[in-house]
């Protein structure tokens, strides 16, 4: 059987958004995609993040984080820099058919009570599931991108 194609999902830091699109791309794609989330610094996921994502379905709570150097000795198909830190201190991604790069808020860094930074981790969640499946659909619909799915 042939291997699916890699999706490397990486942040800098904090892992929450990696993690979270991981999750949304196993969901919609798991069939034709293998997701891996990785971070520059890897840490626990924030709980805020796995509560979030608990709410539409999805657990993340027992998803590996690789660190980028592991995640650097694979191939990928596509490579996403979720995080515009991504840019500065991964200008590349070695071994990547294609890459992209989302500007996302990090849902780390929200202030105030419990209540308001998981409405952050919401928001942030709700962006990413949108970016996930413009991008599945665009794999989908993309004659050069959909070369990489068969």
């Amino acid at each position: 059987m042939k291997e699916k194609p890699k999706v490397l999902f990486l942040c800098t830091g904090h892992p929450e958004r990696s993690e979270m699109a991981a999750g949304f791309l196993n969901q919609l794609a798991g069939d034709k995609l293998t997701s891996v989330s990785a971070a520059l610094e890897p840490a626990p996921v924030n709980p805020l993040a796995v509560d979030a994502m608990k709410e539409v379905g999805i657990d993340i709570s027992r998803q590996p984080v690789a660190d980028v150097p592991t995640a650097f000795k694979e191939r990928f198909a596509f490579a996403v820099g979720v995080g515009d830190q991504t840019k500065e201190r991964c200008p590349i991604f070695p071994f990547a058919f294609r890459q992209f790069r989302w500007s996302l808020e990090d849902p780390a860094e929200a202030q105030g009570t419990p209540a308001e930074q998981l409405a952050v981790y919401r928001k942030v969640r709700d962006q990413i599931q949108s970016r996930v499946r413009e991008f599945v659909d665009q794999l989908s619909s993309d004659s050069k991108l959909s070369v990489a799915l068969k």
